[in-house]
């Protein structure tokens, strides 16, 4: 791949790229020092990995008749088996078969997929971001719970004509204080966080049997007091409700139903927690014989603590049912994490695919000068095809579960991630590839069944050739107005655009200046040159006077990008609520600035009985709206 500036990107035979071009299309030599690291990290530089001779998937799409090396059989997902003779045969049905050639000691894995994401040809919708840890009502327990995403949901759908609510990672921290702030920075991708679950629609906790949970839901709701959230709080009370509301609990079919439907991969998360409460900390730090899940002490730890693993899987089925509940009246979009906690679930369950001592970041750019590097160990490319993409696939298909959409944080993860080793600044990391058709064709595959659209966050330094690969295979592209020089009207149609997201300034932060100053306050060398201008911009293509109030910039904002032909549009809630503090401020700690820890200034029950969420409504209703249902 040549440049305008006539270089050319190197990548060694481990999909490691020797140079990279930053997002001013500056180049960058990856240091030897960087690339070595990464070696070790995959297992090649010990000699314990070794290129493939022999595929262990296989990925096509629908129809597709590959030439095969031999012939032999393929057994389908339905358990029905068909012969295949140099080829593919035709007419496969989509899903996840086995290949077996003759000669070959063991089957491969064979990934048939439609080839696109699901994406019917009349959505055209829009919708809230919700923070929903920051969107409480009066009756939540310090914290946004599944009761309010279903109030929000209703509201949404059947007052302002909305299509969808878009959230942010409802995915599981691990069960211990402190509790993780970040919904980033999941202990796992595949389970969902106890935090959201609406404590009354517990079975059992309106039946008067368990006489605490009237004192605990008053501490509950005395959190609401307090706009700052405190997650660890919120958990204790919780989990005191729930223990008790667990000894009153018997048999019920819909939950062994679940347990078996998600065995085994439930009945390993199940035995995490119980592991991490019982040595209140994260594997690494467990005794030796309990850091890997497919050892006997394990299973017997498991045995022996059979109710309180019991205990976590019945948590997660009550987040299932209730999530479901939420589902009911608008299409959930949920939110895909790029990575996962070191020290959490999917971490020590797929510890031998993950890299170790690596994270995935960012480099440089305008915006975050100084690099990121977020913590979260990637998978090994080699190893994660070796592993028939089976983590990857329980992943995405996790993520779609009672949704009608899905958005996938930093998509070009799908083909490219940036590794900065341990102990190495972000401008000293490298570029790992990975196959992006394959991981496309599953994340097409899981769309399908799911009936769910994807959209893909594929903000920042992009190649033009994953916009094209993205577009191909129908996966929706992002709009923000604060980073396009160009009017909404120019957007196109295969996007989904908004204002602004949780990293970055809300409206009213921007309007007011507040955001730039606190930026300053924690030492952050803004780019104040780009943010004037963004406000420049709004102010040009708004026709804005330049003393507006607040309120009148965010409904302006929304007005303006409600000329976007785009498919979705999304309002920021906080937007809704005239918030100048933005969810996120990136490259800070929690001891430096609350992230994801503040709450809405206003309950949700007075929120949505003010007017701007309904000027907003109004302008990104659009005439020629459809609301789209999963």
């Amino acid at each position: 791949m040549a440049s305008r500036t006539g270089k050319e990107l190197k990548t060694n035979r481990w999909g490691i790229d020797l140079n990279y071009q930053d997002a001013l299309g500056n180049w960058h030599k990856s240091p030897d020092e960087t690339v070595k690291a990464i070696l070790l990290a995959m297992g090649a530089g010990d000699g314990k990995l070794t290129p493939s001779q022999r595929d262990p998937v296989l990925v096509v799409h629908s129809g597709d008749q590959r030439e095969l090396a031999g012939s032999g059989s393929i057994v389908l997902e339905t358990s029905e088996t068909v012969s295949a003779h140099l080829r593919l045969p035709p007419g496969l049905p989509i899903g996840y078969h086995q290949l077996q050639l003759d000669g070959e000691d063991t089957p491969r894995r064979l990934i048939v997929s439609p080839g696109n994401c699901w994406l019917p040809e009349d959505l055209k919708t829009w919708g809230w971001a919700v923070q929903l840890y920051a969107a409480r009502s009066r009756e939540s327990w310090g914290i946004g719970d599944f009761a309010d995403l279903e109030r929000l949901a209703r509201w949404s759908a059947k007052e302002l004509d909305a299509g969808m609510v878009m959230l942010n990672p409802l995915s599981a921290a691990s069960p211990m204080i402190p509790q993780q702030a970040s919904p980033y920075y999941p202990a796992s991708r595949r389970f969902f966080n106890p935090l959201w679950l609406k404590i009354e629609w517990t079975p059992g906790a309106t039946a008067g049997k368990v006489p605490r949970l009237e004192a605990l839901a008053r501490a509950g709701k005395e959190l609401n007091r307090k706009r700052l959230i405190d997650r660890d709080k919120v958990f204790a009370l919780k989990m005191q409700a729930l223990e008790a509301l667990w000894l009153q609990f018997g048999q019920d079919e819909e939950f062994d139903c679940y347990c078996a439907e998600h065995a085994p991969e439930l009945d390993r998360f199940a035995a995490f927690c119980t592991l991490a409460e019982h040595y209140k900390s994260g594997w690494r730090e467990w005794p030796t014989e309990y850091r890997h899940p497919a050892s006997s002490s394990v299973a017997q730890f498991a045995r022996d603590h059979r109710q309180r693993v019991r205990f976590h899987k019945w948590l997660q089925w009550l987040l299932d049912v209730q999530l479901e509940r939420c589902s009911k009246d608008i299409a959930l979009v949920q939110d895909l994490p790029i990575g996962v906690d070191p020290n959490g679930a999917d971490a020590w369950s797929w510890q031998d695919v993950f890299a170790n001592g690596i994270s995935v970041g960012a480099p440089p750019d305008k915006f975050n000068t100084q690099g990121q590097s977020w913590g979260l160990p990637p998978f090994v490319p080699q190893k994660l095809r070796s592993a028939g993409y089976e983590p990857f696939i329980q992943t995405i298909r996790a993520a779609f579960r009672h949704g009608g959409g899905l958005r996938i944080d930093h998509v070009m993860g799908l083909f490219r991630l940036f590794w900065v080793p341990a102990n190495a600044s972000p401008a000293e990391g490298a570029y790992v590839r990975y196959d992006p058709d394959e991981m496309l064709a599953i994340l097409a595959l899981e769309s399908a069944r799911a009936k769910a659209f994807v959209v893909g966050e594929d903000l920042g330094t992009v190649e033009k050739e994953a916009h094209e690969k993205l577009e191909h295979y129908g996966v929706l592209s992002y709009r923000l107005l604060w980073f396009e020089s160009d009017r909404p009207e120019t957007y196109p149609r295969e996007t989904l655009a908004a204002v602004t997201t949780h990293d970055l300034p809300t409206v009213a932060g921007l309007w007011t200046g507040s955001d730039l100053k606190r930026q300053r306050e924690l030492h952050l060398r803004p780019n104040e040159e780009s943010t004037a201008e963004i406000r420049d911009r709004l102010i040009s293509m708004a026709e804005l006077a330049t003393d507006a109030a607040p309120a009148e910039a965010i409904a302006s904002a929304y007005r303006l990008l409600s000329n976007a032909p785009s498919r979705i549009l999304t309002a920021a809630l906080e937007d809704a609520a005239a918030v100048e503090e933005r969810p996120n401020m990136p490259a800070t700690m929690e001891d430096q600035n609350p992230n994801w820890s503040l709450a809405l200034p206003t309950p949700i029950e007075d929120l949505m009985k003010s007017e701007l969420p309904k000027r907003i409504a109004a302008a990104l209703r659009r005439e020629t709206a459809s609301t789209q249902q999963a």
